[in-house]
């Protein structure tokens, strides 16, 4: 068990599902606050759909680490030898298997909350099989993907009050979300850009060169930027929301500067991160 668990990156798992309920919560208050307050009380908090919530997303994030592993067999034999597959600790097969398997119970899964979270849980799988396989490795795309994968969070958990147009209400969080993992991701294939070159994978720093990319990150960066004060001005967030958020769109700043003027993608990375961290934060907070 603690094998196949390590093959899921049970940690990653953990922290992706505890986001879908924040999730979840989130997209909760903002339908609560945007209907009439006669109708508002009548809709309670659905702690069994936030528990299908967690276990799904923790579910296709274990089949999505355990689909890498198994695309990232040959180069894990040289970088990673430890990990289940290279091992020798799980079969090729029965790995590939396991994936499967969990794509399809946390689709299940979902489907049972309702059919847009099954169709957004369905179409997620597909695109982790696909980033493995294929989308990784390519310019952009994968970086795109990623972005999609990680804002779909706050769609998950919209999905879960489309009755009462929960998906409009989380859309913008979603969107900046997607804009924010975007920019970081480009950044981080800055920052690997020597392994990616020998692995022969053809990803946006490779194919533009790192100051070309740095400025596309940096562009994308400052569109989020731009976005965040979005939520209040639509009177989804409270202020409290827009004074966090400003913590985060100077990290995000100082994050570009780190990549353009001082060409430090390590850092910039670890300041896109951060700065990520505090726009959580600060949608917890202004919900």
């Amino acid at each position: 068990m603690q094998t196949y668990l390590k093959l899921m990156r049970s940690g990653n798992c953990l922290m992706a599902g505890i986001a879908a309920i924040i999730g979840v919560f989130i997209a909760y208050n903002i339908v609560v606050a945007n209907i009439p307050y006669f109708s508002s009380h009548l809709i309670i908090f659905p702690f069994f759909d936030a528990l299908k919530v967690f276990l799904v997303v923790f579910l296709v994030t274990g089949a999505g680490n355990a689909i890498n592993d198994y695309f990232d067999v040959e180069i894990d034999k040289i970088n990673k030898p430890e990990r289940p597959i290279p091992s020798g600790k799980i079969a090729l097969k029965t790995a590939l298997y396991f994936s499967l398997a969990l794509f399809a119970i946390s689709t299940l899964l979902a489907v049972s909350i309702n059919l847009i979270c099954g169709a957004i849980a369905l179409i997620n799988s597909l695109l982790l099989v696909y980033y493995a396989s294929t989308l990784k490795r390519t310019a952009l795309w994968g970086n795109i993907t990623v972005g999609y994968l990680t804002g779909s969070t706050f769609l998950f958990g919209g999905a879960v009050f489309y009755e009462n147009n929960g998906i409009n209400g989380v859309f913008v969080l979603f969107l900046l979300a997607t804009l924010a993992t975007i920019a970081r991701e480009i950044v981080k294939d800055i920052e690997d850009i020597e392994g990616d070159r020998e692995d022969g994978a053809r990803t946006l720093p490779i194919i533009t060169g790192p100051k070309k990319a740095a400025y596309i990150a940096s562009l994308i960066g400052l569109g989020a930027v731009l976005a965040s004060p979005l939520p209040y001005l639509q009177s989804l967030m409270s202020i409290r929301y827009l004074f966090i958020v400003a913590m985060a769109d100077i990290l995000f700043a100082v994050a570009v500067y780190e990549v353009l003027r001082k060409e430090n993608p390590a850092k910039s990375s670890k300041m896109f991160k951060m700065a990520m961290a505090f726009a959580l934060i600060s949608f917890i907070a202004g919900a």
